[in-house]
């Protein structure tokens, strides 16, 4: 790792709007109007940005397949004291998308070189706090497997995640997806579809997953666009031998009309099971 005197330019990631232009920050302009070039994941879709807010610089493609050739190339430009922003197609840059490759080689190579992020819109946390789920603690897994049976392994290997899941998902692949999610994690998964999210089609919609998919099918331009799925973490439904999964569904569906206190006490009397159990039930699982 280098400790350099020299000046050295700085690497901005820059979040971008996921669909409405209007959503980018006034910072996010300034930078964009500053840095010498602009590293895009797609220069056509960001020229569209930069034409739309009057910004003229100069954009290089870095996407996926020439991330790690070109990443040295713009090491060398930023040593040389040049200012580089980075952007993806919209949204955060990294979340899914490339650039990696080029902040671990400043981070590792170049200590004096600052990476400096422009935070904006990210679809995955959008959808997450429009969910309804819990946010305190979520997991991110980004796109499954593309195979069958990849995709499988790891919604196995994911069925028991106690934390909200977050998974992106492609329209044509979107029902196969659901379908494999609907066998392993059960047909009464609560899932949340956000689509299409800060645009005009945006559409949010949450259901266990039998009535999810039914939802769709009804109209199958709810498969277009882009797709975030936040699906409900694990609960365990075996805390001790004492609280059964009768005991809990029966407490469940008390709890839907009455406060929790009521459905606690009437749920001890009619199985005379200790208040405290269901009390930490309900803690645990926050319902």
């Amino acid at each position: 790792m280098k400790n350099n005197n020299f000046k050295l330019g700085n690497l901005y990631i820059i979040a971008t709007p996921i669909g409405n232009y209007d959503d980018i920050s006034k910072r996010a302009l300034i930078i964009l109007n500053k840095v010498d070039y602009i590293l895009a994941e797609d220069t056509r879709k960001t020229g569209l940005l930069l034409k739309y807010f009057n910004i003229k610089k100069k954009l290089y493609s870095y996407y996926e397949y020439n991330e790690k050739k070109k990443a040295n190339f713009f090491l060398e430009k930023i040593i040389k004291g040049l200012n580089l922003g980075l952007v993806s197609d919209s949204g955060t840059p990294l979340i899914n998308d490339p650039g990696y490759r080029i902040i671990q080689l400043c981070r590792e190579k170049y200590i004096n070189i600052k990476i400096i992020p422009i935070p904006g819109p990210c679809a995955a946390i959008l959808a997450l706090i429009s969910s309804g789920l819990p946010t305190n603690k979520f997991c991110y897994e980004g796109f499954l497997p593309h195979k069958k049976n990849k995709r499988i392994k790891r919604l196995n290997e994911l069925k028991k995640e106690y934390r909200t899941l977050i998974i992106y998902e492609s329209t044509h692949r979107l029902l196969k997806c659901l379908y494999d999610i609907k066998k392993i994690f059960g047909k009464n998964r609560y899932i949340v579809l956000a689509r299409e999210l800060t645009k005009k089609w945006e559409n949010i919609y949450g259901s266990n997953i039998s009535n999810l998919i039914k939802w769709i099918k009804l109209d199958l331009n709810r498969l277009k666009g882009e797709i975030v799925l936040i699906i409900k973490g694990y609960i365990s439904y075996s805390i001790n031998d004492e609280l059964s999964p009768k005991i809990i569904k029966t407490f469940l569906n008390l709890k839907k009309e009455l406060s929790t206190k009521k459905a606690i006490n009437i749920t001890s009397d009619i199985f005379s099971v200790k208040k405290n159990l269901l009390y930490k039930f309900y803690i645990k699982n926050k319902y």
